[in-house]
């Protein structure tokens, strides 16, 4: 394993060397720009007025890395071709006409660690069995980002194999980056999308990509107070990503702002030949892209639905409190509320296996297709992974929290039963959140997290979290969801309701003490 961590390029060493040049970077540029919380927008205007240039950029998230990195633990590697990428940016941006280039352009974004990357990076999704494996190509999010002029600033953590190893295991840990923490109360990030989360949170990098099989973009997303988009299955490619399941697996951005989120969703949505999804979902692009849906107004007129089911909450609670006064500003804002809704057979989708049994299945099929589909990996098989685990039990928490799912998925057998709970989830889709949508010609549902994420999974329908307010310092998230293709519309409702109530507020700066 020696020769594979050697190419690992540890982020140790390297941030070690990062401090020799960057141990005074001011927050603030000589030319009186501040970059943290900076907008994908407040960049672009500070490179297009000579405040800021993406070197300049990568070495402050690199001085962010290496102070607070090794506390939170949401970055697992830095990419060595960073600052190249940004003065090959910089250059292109003296040479090329104002307005020209993408939004993205000289923004470096980090990706969880299951999306691949054609380069000096790995691709392990958390996991040592992957460490040293070769990609064939860069996954299709990858391709549309380097295309946009995006800077990979590397790879972040997340909850091993996208939290299906084991259900023992914390949510934000993986055996190779150790446990994320959330950076306002040192407590649970939530996952599996846990790493671009915080990092995005602790203003280690502006925007990211996570991925959600089922409420791994969501659930971090309102753990830690940033925005997260939920696309519906399809829209942005899944090619070159370690997969879980095809039928539910999404590709999406986590942003600090509804804004930054609408732009990178803009980027990486659209047809990828190597994942055949995408060709339908095309339809539901629009023409013009998503930031034209980024309206201060847009809650007016939606037609919104809130199923109690979905709230926990006991009456008095800073949470119940807080949800109420939000439902107040949709409707000062011109929503049409609809209250007390009911999803009919809401207790048989969340008491049915359908769901379980197909997923454990659909991993095992899809990441034995993705293992096959490498280049050079130690593993090849779910088999092989299985068997890398229990001879390498001594590795960080292996034996310690097992791999029950990966067994699980291991001895699944049956096509004909893997249909059948395919065809249920779509009768329960069908008769369960479709028909509330329609019956009450609903623009989105709003709720928090609670079972919310798994009506959206079985369905592949989008959802959008957006912060929602914090309790005893932890935050909590609002989410907006609708039938498939509805994201401008989601846009639409989550940015409205991010500009009336503006409740995001940074961490605190989690220093090492080392």
């Amino acid at each position: 394993m020696a020769c594979n961590i050697v190419r690992g390029f540890s982020l140790l060493i390297f941030l070690i060397t990062l401090g020799t040049f960057s141990s005074f970077l001011p927050i603030t540029t000589a030319q009186g720009f501040k970059i943290e919380e900076a907008t994908v927008y407040d960049l672009q205007f500070a490179f297009q007025r000579n405040q800021l240039t993406s070197r300049q950029l990568v070495e402050f998230y690199h001085k962010q890395i290496q102070t607070q990195n090794p506390v939170l633990k949401g970055v697992l590697e830095l990419n060595p071709d960073a600052l190249s990428q940004a003065d090959k940016a910089d250059q292109e941006r003296k040479a090329k006409a104002p307005g020209s280039l993408s939004p993205l352009h000289g923004i470096p974004i980090l990706l969880k660690d299951n999306i691949a990357t054609k380069d000096k990076l790995n691709t392990t999704a958390g996991s040592f069995a992957l460490l040293g494996s070769v990609v064939p190509r860069d996954a299709g999010v990858v391709t549309r980002l380097r295309k946009s002029g995006a800077i990979i600033l590397g790879k972040a953590t997340l909850s091993e194999w996208s939290y299906y190893r084991s259900n023992a295991a914390p949510s934000g840990w993986s055996a190779r980056g150790g446990h994320g923490k959330n950076p306002y109360n040192l407590g649970n990030p939530c996952g599996s999308s846990s790493g671009p989360a915080i990092s995005v949170a602790a203003n280690l990098v502006a925007v990211s990509l996570g991925s959600e099989t089922d409420g791994s973009i969501l659930c971090p997303s309102g753990s830690n107070s940033v925005v997260g988009i939920k696309p519906t299955v399809g829209l942005t490619s899944r090619a070159g990503v370690v997969p879980i399941s095809p039928r539910q697996d999404t590709i999406g951005p986590i942003c600090r702002t509804v804004s930054d989120a609408a732009l990178v969703l803009e980027t990486i949505a659209g047809i990828d030949i190597n994942d055949k999804a995408t060709i339908k979902a095309s339809n539901y692009v629009p023409k013009g892209g998503y930031a034209q849906f980024l309206k201060k107004d847009g809650l007016r007129g939606k037609r919104l639905g809130v199923v109690r089911d979905f709230y926990g909450f006991e009456k008095g609670t800073l949470q119940h409190e807080t949800f109420e006064l939000h439902f107040k500003t949709l409707r000062q804002k011109g929503a049409v509320v609809l209250d007390n809704l009911k999803i009919e057979n809401l207790d048989e989708i969340l008491n049915d296996q359908s769901e379980s049994f197909a997923m454990g299945f659909e991993f095992k099929l899809s990441l034995n297709s993705y293992l096959r589909d490498l280049v050079a990996s130690p593993v090849r098989s779910l088999d092989d992974v299985i068997a890398f685990n229990k001879k390498h039990s001594k590795l960080e928490k292996l034996e310690e929290y097992g791999q029950d799912l990966m067994l699980i998925a291991q001895k699944l057998k049956g096509i004909g039963t893997l249909k059948e709970a395919v065809l249920n989830m779509s009768r329960l889709s069908h008769i369960g959140f479709e028909k509330l949508m329609i019956t009450n010609k609903l623009d989105a549902v709003v709720a928090p997290f609670s079972f919310f994420g798994s009506i959206l999974a079985i369905g592949g329908y989008p959802g959008v979290s957006v912060p929602a307010g914090y309790e005893k310092g932890a935050p909590f998230g609002i989410i907006f969801g609708g039938l498939k293709g509805s994201e401008p519309k989601l846009i639409e409702i989550a940015y409205s309701f991010e500009q009336a109530t503006m409740i995001r507020k940074p961490p605190p700066v989690r220093k090492s003490k080392v």
